[in-house]
């Protein structure tokens, strides 16, 4: 590295240094020579004292806008004694250094690295680049923050210094040592993080889902017994009780755990929260005994409960309305085992801490908490680790199993038991149950008197942090009205300053959080009602103010300048613009950078950081995201589909549903939840859909009766009202829609809109009289969806029928349109058309009268369809590039983005005005033609921003409207498909020739994807030519013999290698046989073709289409 010029030796002190980094400020010894260096660098490998003063620093560029490329410490010497080595060295590099380079060497294909390490990927490739090493492709992945707690090793391991907790496996740690030793079970822990998923996205939860799901598993096989408070305990004697016993199971509701002995006699004990709700004359329930009559209370002289007298009533078997108690018998033939219940509280007191929050002041105080009880017999068995549950109070996990003699004091050795919290609310927020007494619950106080005097608090702390909102953006607004002014006043300025800042620190004290605007603050305006003060908020002269002092609500990340190629309208105006907007001054050097072929080039997290070819996967994931078509949601396979792509979704729905009506089909809408018995009806139907049915088993705290599933689709949901409402030939054609959602547990590696757990449909359901009559419907809607996706989507299709493999399960023949991803060189199922026959008829009993015989009844033929939120996914592969999303305009969310230019610092307002009115005007025509359009007003993101943005969005057509095209009666047109640029002429023909524009990029997308399927559609009869296509990214019509079994071999044995499915070099499936063949059948049978697979010898049938697929 000091050889190569990429390193020097730096002898700063640390402070000097950190402020050199933080001004941009370059080293002294940045400016050594190689010789020096090398001076230095003996200096440091022996530990002499010069040496200890330096180290080694990267020479990467102290101008860089990333802090982690100024420069950044690789080498530092210490003289300490080394775990492994010793003394044998004295310098010792850097994490950020050595990562890399082990990734490397040892062969790290990809790295996984949380999101908070993002700043320094490019510190990453940097250095393997400059030592010439492999790169490995850095995966990322958002932090998981749990409530209550902290999660960094140096704060954790400060716990254990100070004594706080017992060690490393202290149930209040969130290790993993920590977890189990509080009872979480290691079926839940895989379960949460299955559930959980990646994120891009930091996510902070509470625990209580995974304490709700961890309750799930132990509930059905924990056992229950039974434990008093010891010193709560009160006597009972029952009157007629004989010593006894009986053989009881440990659980209600599984026989599996195991029987138990439970013993009987006149002495029993029970606690004094539950004597409290007793009177005499009362019948209550013993659990696993029977009822007994209360008939004497004997009390203190403090009121309090010493004694109970009761006699036994067994004859009485109404347990529906008594008060169940739980009690242990005092006898010597079962003694009582002595039990310490311990509860542990969060080690944090508050939920989450905040940047600037010192965790050592957020400890919790008395977060431990024991209980000393008495026990059934049967908890001296327990061992540690055992889960069980105490009848009334929880479960709890052994944590040190009861020993009759205890080898050190001679005495008993209680039985040590965790309380495993469930996630109900009694665990969250304090970690501890409620305190509200069983008196106060079974009177109906669920809450204890001063929550009243709580819950008013809140609602004042409410209208108090709303109002310190709301003065804090007027307060900003002032002071962004002081800075933004023509000659502005330092000294007001920071008057008001000071100002926001108080307000903003009185917010955090109530909240006990920083404020953050929740709503964006920038002033929002209508295209015809123009905001009239827009002058920049870094508006002064040039070099006079610099980046520092900007309002920090005013500073925006940049894109990388966009390219202008030649018109009036702006180079040196958008220039202009820009280097005012960064402070006022220009920069001679720009940032470094990792990415491949953009070496000069400045770049921003706000673009795409990949190439659609250089890494198909992680460009689409943040084409979507950063498109702000989806947002990450909080379930794995869920997401939260953006009012961007939902405006698609929306557009498809309209074109559809006006098609099918003009067919006569109506809408309707059923319920999505389905009964066991319905779903299990039709077995074939369901077995494809069985591993992916959600399941509701409980409400609230009980279980469910029967488990009920929520709808994969809707078959069994809607053919049990059809067999009602089809009694005749007059009742057909039924043809029925619904617009809905259904939720399919798909694990299967989750993306966006093409495979997702919950997912937005149509699925049409017809009924007719006559096969003839379905089948003509099944393609007249296949064609409807091809139109969807050639006309509107501009992606053109193959037609064809799936092989009997494929088909949907229970139906007769399945049509299909398929799409075919370039990125990928994967095909994807676009929508299907069903047949069902008479298979569904049968099954659930829909017959009609047969006009010709009324007293024989006929079944009906079926057809089902449907079509997917997955077209936007689609949409969004084929047609994007490297610079973000493409909309064809027929599918568009926004068809026409209009950019004011050319507005420079010595513009005076009127002419500002001036112009914002005249693009309003546009959009006005623009709307009134029919067109989507926007006007694009923010004045604090320069015009170069604004076109990189709305280009990462994906809008078809921007219009650029400057001073000297509005002199010139012209406008700027700029496709988003090619670039392409051209001058429109405002006059009548305006909007007429920006819908042909549109028209042209319609076209163009559709006629670019068609060439790609053309060149990657390939045919063959030869396995190997068949191998070598799929190899190229290809789909490929090949004969095949149509036996099931054959076209398992054929995705088995054209894998590379033995990969899951999905997987890059996943094996080739059957996509559809194409409606237009290579040849007829006559033609295959004349010419002797056989299936395509190497050891198959049957003759061909057809010509059918293979390929990678989603």
């Amino acid at each position: 590295m000091i050889m190569g010029g990429y390193a020097y030796v730096d002898d700063t002190g640390p402070e000097v240094m950190k402020s050199e980094r933080d001004e941009r400020k370059e080293s002294k010894s940045r400016a050594n020579t190689i010789d020096d260096n090398m001076k230095l660098w003996q200096e440091m490998k022996s530990g002499s004292e010069l040496g200890l003063r330096c180290c080694l620093r990267a020479k990467i560029d102290m101008n860089s806008d990333n802090g982690c490329l100024r420069d950044p410490t690789i080498y530092r010497c210490k003289n300490d004694i080394h775990l492994v080595t010793g003394d044998r060295y004295k310098v010792y590099p850097t994490y950020d250094f050595a990562c890399p380079i082990v990734d490397s060497l040892e062969g790290v294909t990809h790295a996984l690295r949380t999101t908070e390490y993002r700043d320094r990927d490019d510190q990453y490739y940097w250095i393997l680049e400059a030592l010439g090493l492999r790169k490995p492709y850095v995966w990322e992945y958002a932090r998981l923050n749990l409530q209550h707690t902290v999660l960094s090793k140096r704060k954790l391991t400060w716990f254990v210094d100070q004594k706080i907790v017992d060690g490393w496996d202290d149930p209040r740690f969130p290790t993993v040592r920590g977890i189990l030793r509080r009872g979480l079970t290691v079926e839940a822990l895989k379960e949460f993080i299955m559930a959980q998923g990646g994120s891009k996205s930091v996510v902070t939860m509470e625990w209580d889902k995974i304490w709700s799901i961890n309750k799930k598993i132990i509930d059905p096989i924990a056992p229950r017994y039974t434990s008093l408070i010891k010193k709560d305990v009160v006597l009972m004697r029952v009157n007629g009780a004989q010593l006894d016993s009986k053989e009881v199971p440990k659980h209600p509701k599984n026989s599996d755990v195991g029987m138990k002995t439970i013993w009987y006699c006149s002495d029993i004990y029970i606690e004094q929260c539950d004597a409290t709700l007793l009177s005499e004359n009362q019948i209550v329930t013993l659990i696993n005994w029977g009822n007994v009559i209360i008939e004497k209370i004997v009390k203190d002289q403090t009121d309090v409960i010493t004694q109970l007298f009761a006699k036994l009533n067994l004859e009485n078997t109404d347990f529906k309305k008594t008060l169940k108690l739980t009690w242990l018998a005092d006898t010597n033939k079962a003694e009582n085992i002595p039990t310490v219940c311990v509860e542990y509280k969060h080690l944090i007191s508050k939920p989450v801490l905040g940047k600037d929050d010192n965790f050592q002041s957020f400890i919790g105080k008395e977060t431990r908490k024991e209980e000393l009880m008495i026990g059934d017999p049967y908890i001296s068995n327990l061992k540690r680790g055992d889960i069980i549950q105490l009848q009334r109070k929880g479960f709890y996990i052994c944590d040190s199993p009861y020993k009759s003699v205890d080898v050190l004091t001679s005495r008993p050795q209680p039985c040590y038991l965790i309380y495993i919290p469930d996630g109900s609310l009694k665990d969250v927020g304090s970690g501890e149950k409620s305190n509200v007494s069983r008196a106060a619950q079974k009177s109906g106080n669920k809450k204890p008197e001063d929550e009243m005097g709580k819950k008013d608090i809140s609602v004042e702390l409410g209208h108090r942090l709303a109002g310190l909102d709301a003065s804090i953006r007027k307060q900003g607004d002032t002071v962004r009205e002081l800075k933004t002014s023509l000659s502005p006043n330092k000294d007001a300025i920071g008057g008001e300053v000071a100002t926001l800042l108080a307000l903003k620190t009185e917010y955090k004290d109530l909240s006990g959080r920083q404020w953050t605007p929740s709503v964006p603050t920038i002033s929002s305006t209508t295209d015809n009602t123009i905001q009239k003060n827009t002058v920049s908020a870094v508006k002064t002269k040039a070099g006079k103010k610099s980046k520092t002092k900007v309002d920090k609500s005013q500073k925006v990340d940049t894109l990388p300048l966009h390219k202008m190629d030649g018109t009036d309208s702006m180079k040196a105006d958008v220039d202009g613009a820009v280097i005012q907007a960064k402070g006022g001054k220009k920069k001679d050097k720009v940032d470094k950078t990792s990415a491949e072929g953009d070496a000069g080039k400045k770049q921003t997290r706000l673009g795409l950081e990949v190439t659609k070819h250089g890494n198909f996967s992680e460009w689409y994931t943040q084409v979507i995201t950063k498109a702000e078509m989806i947002e990450y949601y909080d379930v794995s396979g869920c997401y939260i589909l953006r009012n961007w792509s939902y405006a698609m979704w929306e557009k498809i729905v309209r074109w559809f549903d006006d098609e099918i009506k003009k067919l006569g089909v109506e809408n309707v809408y059923f319920p999505m939840f389905v009964s066991q018995a319905a779903l299990e009806k039709e077995k074939d139907h369901i077995a494809d859909f069985a591993p992916e049915v959600a399941w509701v088993t409980r409400s609230g705290q009980s279980e469910l009766a029967e488990p009920i599933a929520i709808r994969p689709t809707s078959e069994t949901v809607m053919y049990p009202a059809y067999a009602k409402w089809i009694q005749s030939h007059r009742d057909l054609p039924l043809r029925l829609n619904q617009w809905n959602n259904v939720v399919r547990w798909e694990f299967k590696h989750p993306q966006p809109f093409i495979r997702t757990r919950e997912f937005l449909w149509q699925e049409g359901h017809t009924a007719f009289a006559t096969k003839e009559e379905a089948v003509e419907e099944v393609y007249i809607i296949l064609e409807l969806y091809a139109r969807i996706y050639e006309e509107l989507m501009a992606i053109p299709v193959v037609r064809g029928r799936k092989t009997e493999k494929e088909k949907f399960a229970g139906g007769d023949f399945t049509t299909t349109i398929e799409a075919y991803i370039p990125g990928s060189g994967r095909g994807i199922q676009g929508a299907t058309s069903h047949h069902l026959g008479q298979n569904f008829s049968k099954m659930f009993d829909i017959v009609f009268e047969d006009p010709k015989n009324p007293s024989e009844h006929l079944h009906v033929y079926q057809n089902s369809w449907g079509i997917t939120t997955r077209t936007i996914g689609v949409m969004a592969m084929v047609h994007g590039d490297d610079r973000g999303l493409v909309m064809p305009p027929r599918l568009a969310t926004l068809q026409v983005i209009i950019i004011p230019c050319g507005i420079s610092g010595s513009m005076s307002t009127d002419d500002k005005q001036a112009l914002y009115d005249q693009c309003g005007k546009h959009c006005s025509r623009m709307k009134d033609g029919g067109l989507l359009c926007k006007v694009d007003y923010r004045d604090n993101y320069s015009p170069g921003w604004k076109f990189n943005h709305w280009e990462l969005k994906g809008v078809p057509l921007r219009i650029e409207v400057g001073p000297k095209d509005i002199a010139n009666l012209r406008v700027v047109a700029v496709r988003r498909d090619n670039s392409e640029r051209r001058d429109i002429e405002d006059n009548g023909e305006f909007v007429t020739r920006i819908k042909n524009v549109l028209d042209e990029i319609q076209s163009s997308l559709y006629e670019r994807a068609k060439s790609e399927l053309v060149n990657h559609l390939g045919t063959t009869d030869d396995w190997n030519e068949f191998y070598d296509m799929l190899d190229r990214n290809m789909i490929v019509q090949a004969p095949y013999c149509q036996v099931s079994s054959c076209e398992d071999r054929i995705k088995r044995d054209s894998a590379r290698v033995e990969v899951e499915e999905g997987a890059p070099t996943m094996g080739a499936k059957a996509l559809c046989i194409p409606f237009e063949q290579p040849l007829t059948a006559d033609e295959i049978k004349s010419k002797n073709i056989q299936c395509i697979h190497k050891s198959c010898s049957e003759p061909a049938v057809n010509y059918t289409l293979f390929g990678r697929s989603y």
